[in-house]
């Protein structure tokens, strides 16, 4: 092995400085003329053991005179030589020692004889150094140095050497190919000399702390912009430590530069995506999610983005999957105002070139990627006025990425870079198809919700009543608001249905669950409702037969709607009232339902003590009527719980600021219910609300004659006399003859089939209503009398001469009732 000597180590580590290794020196005939003290430490021989003897024969093995030898005359040869050599000690020990030896002269001054001037004469004769450590000790030298060497000119990762003062003293090949510079061209500058200021100022100050601290630096990520490119962006890893001479004086810092710009990116994007997926689709709202979209894009991909869409998707309709609609502009964003002269506002409605990258990402459904826009306004899938404003602007790259979603075309993600000086990349475009999958998914997704949603209000509203029809029991007014938000529309109603003797009947209802599935059989329970009220019966008797209804929809949904779209519907509340104009009495019941809020004419508002009753669909258990007394003029306020029920309070707290709106001075009825609204809600309720407010009244004394008739062969002549002396009070004595027929007939039967006393009562309003009350509980039928029976044309006779008629049922007994049309 050959190379060069150096005669004193770089510090004190080196084993062959000065200090640390033995030197010996030979003679041309390879005495040894020369032994250190080192020498004898090591290999333990004195001077007098050592001089003058030939090196050979008492340091060199006799198997290993050969190999010597030959290092010997390489020596010779080259002038110098280093390798491993084994070396015997004074007690015969062979040791592996590394070797150092060169060529050295020995100069003598001699006097010559012959010579006038006596001047002396250099007589030069050659020796030989040889420097030597034990083998283990150079070989851990050399793998240090090699690393060292190493580091500078084939590691990968940028080193860089500064003094105290920050001035490069050396750099690698790495860090000067980041600069663009050479290693000498770098000596003596300093960082600020090849980066942006901002950076420069970040990477020194760091140094700087190392330096002062003592603290190592350990892969701290920063931005590194060069001068050269400012507009390129890069990152890379620094780790730094401080150097030190063996007196512990400081000499300078060393930085280990990587070049982290992929893996930055890398873990943006990743995190980007995390956001997206976080961020995109929290709402089941079209224009919400698009906006969503460009929020996250905007500026983590693009410095202006842009979402068009089918105009069905944001009206929650069908898609069709090869109608060439065009698109509605849905949202917009940009790092920095963009100008509606560029780009198109939002709700603008606009078809693209055919030529253009938007129409080709439509019929193709794949992203395109213009990274360098050089051509005219097609290119950009703006009109020419428009494309010159946005090349004015900067605009230099696009992406253009469809959105999907189930096979079918929503829409345009458009993506623009015009501020980042950096166009667009594949990486870059393979992140905004992912933004615009998850963002395809949620857009879809809220255009069957808004399908769906809209397809049940629009249910929801036809099921319910428009208009309520002037009532001679009481004035009303109603308020009902769908759900906002996710919740959708829900199953909340509200009824206002005439009754037989002017009396009617107050319902409010909530089916559990929301969507089209509530909206349907809320609809199933309402018509259930006017069903059973049509029979007249208790309101503990409609509640019970709407629970068999419930039950029995909860079964067909269990059976048959397993696989079903929507939640399952498995119970209601209800509250069912019946108040009578005459007597001012209110039969309330209901089935798991909040209490009704009454209002007396003062203003005082109480909650009446009503039994609970269970929630509709539990089955088989009793529900019970309360009867309350009502003064003309009280307002009786029936809702849902979407009113009282709030996430920020609970019921009773909802409750007492209902009280607090209902109460106060008289008032119309509209402005109560606005004030109910304006104090309790919020502008977007969670759950569907149904409020309906109703105003009793009182049918005046000359409005009403009741008689109580004994049980007499002569009843049905005393009830003609009486009704046809009242029919001429009333002013209505054309009436008297048909109204005769119908009270004479209606009491005879009472009279021949109840066998108790017979209660006859008139009641005049917008209609003549007729009844005749008895203690049977047998209902009359019509039935066709054949031409030989003497009787069985009674109740013909009387469904001829009024225009309704019918039964309802009592505690004890029964009443039959009709209705007459008044003259004119």
């Amino acid at each position: 092995m050959t190379g060069s000597v150096t005669l004193i180590g770089e510090s004190p580590e080196d084993p062959f400085s000065l200090g640390r290794a033995l030197s010996v020196v030979l003679d041309g005939r390879g005495s040894v003329v020369g032994w250190s003290e080192r020498a004898r430490e090591l290999l333990g021989f004195t001077d007098e053991q050592a001089l003058g003897r030939c090196a050979e024969d008492f340091l060199v093995a006799v198997r290993d005179r050969d190999l010597v030898r030959e290092a010997a005359a390489g020596c010779v040869r080259d002038g110098s030589w280093f390798g491993v050599l084994p070396v015997l000690d004074r007690e015969g020990r062979r040791s592996r020692f590394g070797v150092r030896a060169a060529r050295v002269a020995r100069v003598a001054r001699v006097a010559r004889a012959g010579r006038t001037d006596r001047a002396d004469q250099a007589d030069q004769t050659d020796e030989w150094l040889l420097l030597g450590a034990p083998a283990e000790e150079v070989a851990r030298w050399e793998i240090d140095r090699s690393v060292m060497e190493g580091l500078f000119r084939r590691s990968p990762i940028g080193l860089s050497v500064h003094d105290p003062e920050l001035a490069i003293l050396r750099v690698n090949r790495p860090i000067a190919h980041i600069g663009g510079i050479t290693s000498d061209q770098a000596r003596g500058r300093r960082i600020g000399d090849f980066l942006v200021a901002a950076d420069a100022e970040t990477i020194e100050s760091r140094l700087s702390e190392v330096l002062e601290t003592g603290r190592p630096m350990i892969f701290t990520e920063q931005s590194c912009r060069l001068l050269a490119d400012p507009g390129a962006e890069r990152y890379v890893a620094v780790s730094a430590f401080r150097m030190e001479d063996s007196a512990g004086r400081t000499l300078g810092v060393t930085q280990l530069v990587e070049d982290v710009t992929d893996r930055h990116r890398a873990r943006r994007r990743l995190a980007m995506l995390n956001e997206a997926s976080e961020r995109i689709g929290t709402t089941l709202d079209v224009e919400a999610t698009a906006q969503e979209l460009v929020d996250v894009a905007v500026p983590g991909i693009a410095d202006c983005v842009t979402v068009d869409l089918l105009p069905a998707v944001g009206l929650g309709e069908a898609l069709l999957p090869e109608r060439g609609d065009p698109l509605r502009r849905a949202a917009f964003k940009s790092v920095a105002p963009f100008p509606e002269r560029v780009m198109y506002p939002v709700g603008t409605l606009r078809s693209f070139p055919a030529d253009s990258p938007q129409a080709r990402a439509l019929v193709t459904r794949r992203p395109v990627l213009v990274a360098r826009l050089d051509g005219d306004g097609a290119e950009l899938g703006l009109d020419p006025e428009r494309a010159g404003r946005a090349r004015a602007l900067g605009v230099h790259s696009l992406m253009v990425v469809p959105l999907t979603a189930r096979g079918l075309v929503l829409g345009l993600v458009c993506l623009w870079r015009y501020a980042v000086p950096e166009p667009f990349e594949e990486d870059d475009l393979t992140l905004a198809n992912e933004f615009a999958a998850r963002a395809g998914v949620a857009i879809d997704n809220a255009r069957r919700y808004t399908q769906e949603h809209r397809t049940a209000l629009a249910l929801q509203r036809r099921l319910l009543p428009r208009e309520v029809p002037s009532q001679p029991a009481v004035r009303v007014a109603h308020r009902y608001l769908p759900a906002g938000g996710s919740a959708g529309v829900g199953g909340d109603w509200f009824d206002v249905i005439p009754l037989s003797g002017a009396r009617v009947a107050l319902v409010v209802g909530d089916v559990v669950g929301h969507g089209i599935n509530a909206a349907a059989t809320m609809g199933r329970l309402r018509t259930a409702v006017h069903t059973l009220a049509d029979l007249d019966l208790e309101p503990d008797e409609v509640l019970s037969h709407l629970d068999d209804l419930v039950t029995r929809l909860a079964g067909e949904q269990e059976q048959g709607d397993d696989d079903g779209p929507g939640e399952q519907v498995v119970g209601a509340t209800c509250l069912y009232a019946v108040y009578d104009p005459v007597s001012r009495i209110c039969s309330v019941a209901r089935a798991g339902h909040p209490p009704p809020a009454l209002v007396t004419p003062e203003g005082r508002v109480s909650l009446p003590d009503l039994p609970a009753g269970p929630p509709l669909g539990l089955g088989g258990l009793p529900f019970e009527s309360e009867e309350l007394e009502l003064p003309e003029n009280s307002v009786l306020a029936l809702y849902t719980n979407g009113l009282v029920e709030g996430d920020a309070h609970d019921i009773e707290a909802g409750l007492d600021r209902l009280s607090e709106a209902l109460g106060g001075p008289v008032r119309p009825l509209e402005d109560m219910a606005r004030s109910v609204v304006d104090t309790l809600l919020p502008a977007r309720p969670a759950d569907d609300v149904a409020l309906l407010l109703a105003r009793t009244r009182t049918l005046a004394p000359e409005q009403v004659a009741t008689w109580v008739l004994p049980a007499e062969p002569t009843a049905p002549a005393r009830a003609r006399a009486l009704t046809a002396g009242k029919l001429t009070e009333w002013g209505l004595e054309e009436m008297a003859f048909t109204t005769e027929l119908v009270v004479s007939e209606l009491v005879t039967n009472a009279y021949r089939y109840a066998g108790g006393p017979v209660t006859l009562r008139l009641i005049r309003l917008h209609r003549l209503i007729c009844e005749v009350s008895d203690p049977s509980s047998t209902s009359p039928h019509l039935r066709r009398a054949r031409s030989t029976d003497e009787g069985g044309r009674g109740l013909l006779l009387v469904a001829q001469l009024t225009s309704r008629w019918g039964t309802r049922h009592a505690r004890e007994g029964k009443t039959v009732w009709t209705e007459q049309e008044l003259p004119g």
